[in-house]
C-alpha cells in the first residue's frame, strides 16, 4: 500500500463507519445497549482510523485536487464538499461531547445531544465516500 492508496483507504473508513452508525441507532431502538455502545465504539474508532489516515495523506502529499470536469457538476461538488467540511469540523467535538455524557452516565443529555450528533456524523461519513466516488471513480480528475 502507498501514500496514494489513502484516498480509497479513506472512503472505505467512512463507509465502515456508516454501517456501524446504522447498526447503532438500530440497536439503541431496540434497547440493546450493549450492542449499541458495542457498534458505536467501532464507529469512533474506524473514524479515529480515518482521521489519521486522511491527515497523514494531507501532509505528505502536497497535491490539490481541482475539480474541474465536467464544468455542469462542479457547483454541485463543490456544494457537497462544502457541507462536507464544514460538519466535518462540527461534529469532532459533538462526537467527544456525546461520548463523554454516556460514559459518566448522563443519559438524557447524551440522548438530547445524539439527535444532533448522529445524523451529522452519518452524512459527514455517506458524504466523504461520495466526493471519493466523486473525484477518483465517477469523474477522475487527473
Amino acid at each position: 500500500m502507498s501514500i496514494h492508496d489513502l484516498p480509497a483507504l479513506n472512503a472505505t473508513l467512512n463507509g465502515v463507519t456508516a454501517v456501524f452508525l446504522i447498526y447503532g441507532y438500530f440497536f439503541i431502538k431496540l434497547r440493546h445497549k450493549r450492542a449499541h455502545r458495542f457498534f458505536m465504539i467501532a464507529a469512533i474508532c474506524v473514524s479515529t482510523l480515518f482521521l489519521a489516515s486522511y491527515l497523514a495523506y494531507h501532509f505528505t502529499v502536497k497535491i490539490i485536487t481541482v475539480f474541474r470536469e465536467p464544468a455542469w457538476f462542479r457547483p454541485i461538488y463543490l456544494t457537497i464538499l462544502t457541507s462536507h467540511t464544514i460538519l466535518a469540523v462540527i461534529v469532532l467535538p459533538l462526537i467527544i461531547t456525546s461520548v463523554t455524557l454516556a460514559v459518566k452516565g448522563k443519559f438524557d443529555a447524551h440522548k438530547k445531544l445524539v439527535r444532533w450528533t448522529w445524523p451529522i456524523w452519518m452524512y459527514v461519513s455517506v458524504t466523504g465516500v461520495v466526493v471519493y466516488l466523486l473525484l477518483y471513480q465517477i469523474f477522475p480528475q487527473h
